[in-house]
């Protein structure tokens, strides 16, 4: 599941039921569209704020964009903030002291996708850092990292296509994927994916969950 950001227009009760009208980003509504999608999940926002663990991996990752860009760890932060205010489509930076669970989460992502598109090799794994393990993976293999250690991934095929079907005549978009540097990509092919994934807590991702970041250039 992808997540986004949404903003309630209005709400109204009749008959039983509330019917909301939600405003969402561009994207957001073509992945609607183009998988016709009926049901959809729903987070409210319970307005709890910042927990301890979501400020150290912001903290710890602000540290180590510090040590990449030459910022001090306070500029990174307050740049970020903007970046982050950009990726959401919003109107106002956040502040860590007193932000929610919700935008601390969102706020690491923005974070994390920095990272990655930097190719900045965090001091520990990503997956340790991440506040949302789904869009952390869909990132990775936006970017090509590998989603356990941080380095130039290639495409690893949770389900395979098939002795000699050509994928460039199958629909595999409902095929899950996941970014593995050749290290970590061999070992899955060693140990099998299930036991892959158990070891490092990692899952595949649709293919088409990943469209938003363009060609994945298997």
């Amino acid at each position: 599941m992808t997540y986004y950001s949404a903003f309630l227009e209005w709400a109204k009760e009749q008959n039983g039921e509330t019917f909301l009208c939600i405003r969402i980003p561009v994207q957001a509504g073509k992945l609607i569209q183009t998988r016709k999608c009926k049901e959809l999940a729903l987070g409210v926002d319970d307005g709890r704020s910042i927990t301890p663990a979501q400020r150290r991996k912001a903290y710890a990752t602000l540290g180590d964009i510090s040590n990449y860009t030459g910022y001090t760890v306070e500029a990174a932060k307050e740049i970020m903030k903007v970046e982050n205010m950009l990726r959401l489509g919003q109107d106002k930076v956040i502040s860590l002291s007193d932000c929610t669970i919700t935008e601390a989460r969102e706020y690491i992502n923005t974070l994390m996708e920095y990272s990655l598109k930097e190719g900045l090799i965090l001091t520990e794994s990503g997956l340790k850092r991440t506040d949302d393990i789904d869009a952390y993976l869909i990132q990775c293999i936006r970017y090509k990292r590998c989603c356990i250690c941080g380095k130039t991934a290639e495409i690893h095929h949770v389900d395979a296509i098939g002795m000699g079907n050509d994928r460039r005549h199958v629909d595999d978009s409902e095929k899950k994927i996941a970014a593995l540097c050749r290290i970590h990509h061999s070992l899955a092919h060693q140990k099998g994916w299930v036991q892959f994934a158990d070891a490092y807590k990692v899952y595949g991702i649709e293919k088409y969950r990943t469209a938003a970041g363009g060609d994945i250039g298997e």
